[in-house]
Formats: C-alpha cells, sequence, structure tokens
C-alpha cells in the first residue's frame, strides 16, 4: 500500500479546531479537508463580512460534525443563507426530484433550493451576502450534478460581484487515474457542462481553477486547500468516515463502480439500484450469469472481480422481479479502469443479445456519456478495445489541460 507520506502527514498536517463547539478531528484520519482549515482558522479573514453556505449533508469537518453547524454556533461569522443542491440541504430529496427553498430547522437561516425553480443563485438570495462557501462532497465522477451546481454559483458570483471559497474535499476514486471520453460540447448539460472526461481524477477545488480560468467564468475564487491528501489516495486511504452524498451513493466503495454502472442501465443492463447495494450490480432479466461472468474475467480487466449472483430490486421498472448477472467486487481501487468497465459491460450484454436502447433513450445515454460515439460504436458492433482507443488522444490532452490547475 502505497501510504508511507499518508501517515507522516497524519502527525503534522491535521490540528484540533479551534471554533467554539467542534469537536477534535478523527484520530484516524490523515486528510485534513479544506472546512478543517476555515474553521480553525481561515475564517478569521472574513473580517466581518456575510458569507452563504452551498452545502449538503456531506459538508463535515474530518470529526463528522456538519461545517453549517461549526460556523452557526460561532457568533463572529455572519450566516446571511443556506443553499441546497440537488437531493437537497439535509439530502432526503430523491434523484432529480424538484427541492423547494425553505427554512433550516435545525439553525433557522433561509434555505435557497439550487435544484428547484433556478439552478443559478438569483440576485435576490446574493442580496447581502460577500462570500460564498462552497463544501460538498463530489464522486469523481462527471456525470454528477454538484460540480455544475459549483459552476453555476461560480457563474452567479461573477455577475453579481461575490467571491467564492471552495472548501476542498478529497476525490474518493482518487485523482491519479483518468478514464473515459473527454465530452462533446454538443452534449453538454447539467451533469456535463464542460468538456472533461467522465473520471476526470480532480477535486472539486482543481475544478474551480479549471472552470474559473479555462472555461472563463471569472469569479473572484479561493479554494482552501487539504492537507496530507495525494492524488493516489481513494477514499479508504484518507481515514476519513463516509457520509452519503445521495441517496444511492450510500458508500465509498460506491463511488469505486458508479462510473461502470452508472452508465449501463440506458444500454439495457440493471446496476442494482433499488437494492441495498446500488451500481454493485451488471445484468437483467434472462441474463445467462455463469457467462457474462466468464465474459468479463476473458477481458482481463484490472483490479476487479465479478461474481454470479441474482437480485430483486425494491423500485422502479424491475420492482420485485429477480434479475441475473453478476456483483462487481473491486479488489484494487487504484487499478480499476471503471468507465472501460462500463464499455465491457455493455459488449458482454451485447453478446448475449442484451444490449439495448428504448426508443427514444438515445439522447439520455448519449447525454450520459458526454458523446453519441460511443452508442453509435456499440451498435455497429465495433469492439471494447475499439472503442476504450478512440477515448485516448482526448484524454492525453485533458491531462496536460489539467496540469495547471492541480494543487497536489
Amino acid at each position: 500500500m502505497r501510504r508511507g507520506a499518508f501517515l507522516a502527514a497524519a502527525a503534522a498536517g491535521i490540528a484540533a479546531v479551534s471554533l467554539p463547539g467542534a469537536a477534535q478531528a478523527a484520530d484516524a484520519a490523515v486528510v485534513a479537508l479544506g472546512d478543517d482549515a476555515f474553521v480553525r482558522d481561515v475564517w478569521r479573514e472574513l473580517r466581518g463580512r456575510t458569507i452563504g453556505i452551498v452545502t449538503n449533508p456531506s459538508g463535515v469537518l474530518s470529526s463528522g460534525q456538519p461545517l453549517v453547524d461549526a460556523v452557526h454556533r460561532n457568533g463572529q461569522i455572519a450566516v446571511k443563507a443556506l443553499f441546497g443542491p440537488e437531493h437537497g440541504i439535509r439530502g432526503a430529496a430523491g434523484a432529480g426530484e424538484t427541492v423547494g427553498s425553505s427554512t433550516d430547522e435545525q439553525t433557522g437561516l433561509p434555505v435557497h433550493s439550487l435544484y428547484g425553480a433556478t439552478r443559478h443563485p438569483t440576485q435576490a438570495m446574493l442580496d447581502g451576502i460577500d462570500v460564498l462557501l462552497f463544501d460538498i462532497q463530489d464522486v469523481g465522477a462527471r456525470p454528477y450534478t454538484y460540480v455544475s451546481t459549483m459552476a453555476y454559483v461560480m457563474e452567479s458570483a461573477a455577475k453579481y460581484g461575490q467571491e467564492v471559497w471552495v472548501l476542498d474535499r478529497p476525490n474518493p476514486v482518487g485523482g491519479a487515474l483518468i478514464d473515459g471520453p473527454v465530452l462533446d460540447p454538443r452534449f453538454a448539460s447539467f451533469v456535463g457542462l464542460y468538456p472533461i472526461p467522465e473520471r476526470h481524477g480532480m477535486t472539486v477545488g482543481e475544478l474551480a481553477r479549471m472552470f474559473n480560468a479555462h472555461f472563463n467564468i471569472g469569479c473572484k475564487l479561493r479554494v482552501i486547500p487539504m492537507q496530507g491528501w495525494h492524488r493516489e489516495m481513494t477514499w479508504a486511504d484518507t481515514g476519513l468516515h463516509w457520509v452519503a452524498t445521495s441517496p444511492n451513493m450510500p458508500y465509498a466503495r460506491t463511488t469505486l463502480v458508479y462510473l461502470a454502472t452508472g452508465l449501463v442501465d440506458e444500454g439495457g443492463v440493471n446496476n442494482g439500484i433499488g437494492t441495498t447495494r446500488p451500481f454493485e450490480y451488471a445484468g437483467g432479466y434472462g441474463f445467462d450469469p455463469a457467462a457474462y461472468r466468464d465474459a468479463l474475467h476473458a477481458r482481463g480487466i484490472p483490479g476487479v472481480e465479478f461474481e454470479p449472483t441474482d437480485w430483486v430490486p425494491a423500485r422502479g421498472f424491475w420492482a420485485g422481479k429477480t434479475l441475473h448477472g453478476v456483483s462487481i467486487n473491486v479488489t484494487d481501487p487504484h487499478a480499476f479502469p471503471s468507465v472501460r468497465t462500463a464499455v465491457e459491460l455493455l459488449a458482454a450484454a451485447r453478446a448475449q443479445g442484451k444490449f439495448s436502447i428504448a426508443s427514444g433513450h438515445e439522447r439520455i445515454f448519449d447525454r450520459d456519456w458526454g458523446t453519441d460515439t460511443v452508442r453509435r460504436a456499440l451498435t455497429e458492433a465495433a469492439s471494447a478495445d475499439s472503442i476504450v482507443a478512440a477515448w485516448q488522444p482526448g484524454l492525453r490532452a485533458f491531462q496536460a489541460l489539467r496540469a495547471k490547475y492541480l494543487l497536489y
């Protein structure tokens, strides 16, 4: 395990937070988060300015204490409002479910929804706010809405004159591997605004720097960095406790398979949504589990094992039906190519006559992949190797671009 420097950073990098009411950092954590630094001492630089906080249940210190609670208890910080992304400020809303504005019961602060009537903070929402703090845990995948919310917050801040401070957090799948097609701007959407790969290997703070400079948002941006995080670290290496980022992202291990199976459901492959192990299954009605397992193992995909299994979703189209396929067990998260695995799953399903896209759902498939080339290649019986090879020039160009914005 490549952790020699990680443990050394633990002793030097993590200090007890000094903000009143804040708990001591967890002894197991080897990473001090951006919000740890903020509540320890950076907050003093606000100099009496008023803030808004963009967050959800994942916005916690390394001790597990919510940032909102730590800041609210400090009488020297003026908090004007909270801003909630998809799933809401407390994470209770389902995927795609509209979230309304409200009052936070725990703090009494007004909550402005950024996943309801508007996804951009309006001028009225930002009235009286000087600095917007962004503290939300991302999952390291382009098709996930929180970094789009961050970009929209930055756009509104540039327009109306606020600063944005991004409190940086780990990329839970690590920052070493990048994988998948770079988004074609023709397929930009709220689940992918900019031409970056499916698996980008960047932290939210690094993405903010890229969005702001390369994609010309131009807000007044500050990133509060972590201490002790290194690019090869996955979540298990950080010692931090995982807080579900959304209802279908209950475990840190879910982030490892999300970009494998989160990209296959529109191709006729069920991914276990509606079970207690979302995104950890692949298969469907009428699949031959053993043949599916054998076909996938024959491909030599590193860092993963597949086991024949059955499951019964509790909700959705297949609710109450027994489905057949494989469970996906990541054995080496540092080597597992999640997006390549999505292609392999679809190609192996195609060999069983199970790859299919419902009429009218081509647009959704292409939106999630950020391109129509994968759908067309699979439909035309192209090999998984040729599909993956087609990504490589775009990935090399992106790797050179992102080097300008990396912090760790």
